[in-house]
């Protein structure tokens, strides 16, 4: 299983993509962190992390939950549990850094900014993700890529966080075998 980002990888990644946020953005006023939960979720505390330690400003974060508006998880069989997006700070007129783990179809990215605005209407939505693995099935592109790895369909990134009881952060690209283990 090859390892695509390890601790220290992934630490340096985060420092890179906090500073691509605050030259994009000309510094951080009005700018908000939004994780799809739960990956995202871990993504957007970091970098609020890294910006409050290379800044000294704290920037708002909080994690969204996009289980009622993925296109593909809701039917008539399935639908999922709806959880209360409170973010704890207004959105509108904000500059919406809205972060994931990984990219790949982009219905999770299409879906984050569906549950964005029912929340407010921000000034505008950039997307940060971890790993770019390619693969689109709709028109999104990521504003702030840590990384790009081109996968097969049978392939997967496999995300290990230890604020999700992983022994060390970790990212690597499993087999569909090695994901059914």
């Amino acid at each position: 299983m090859p390892v695509i980002l390890d601790e220290k990888g992934l630490k340096r990644t985060l420092v890179r993509l906090s500073h691509e946020i605050e030259e994009k953005n000309e510094g951080l006023d009005g700018v908000v962190l939004i994780g799809v939960k739960r990956g995202g979720e871990i993504v957007a505390e970091r970098l609020k992390s890294e910006l409050q330690s290379g800044t000294g400003i704290s920037v708002p974060a909080a994690g969204l939950d996009i289980g009622m508006t993925r296109d593909d998880l809701v039917s008539a069989f399935f639908v999922p549990d709806a959880g209360v997006n409170e973010l704890g700070f207004d959105i509108s007129g904000k500059k919406v850094v809205l972060c994931d783990d990984v990219l790949h179809t982009g219905r999770s990215a299409v879906a984050g900014i569906e549950a964005l605005f029912r929340l407010g209407r921000p000034k505008c939505i950039e997307l940060l993700v971890l790993v770019d693995r390619g693969g689109r099935e709709l028109p999104v592109r990521a504003d702030f890529v840590g990384k790009n790895v081109p996968t097969s369909r049978s392939e997967y990134v496999s995300v290990h966080f230890t604020e999700l009881g992983a022994e060390r952060d970790e990212l690597a690209v499993i087999g569909r075998n090695d994901a059914e283990r």
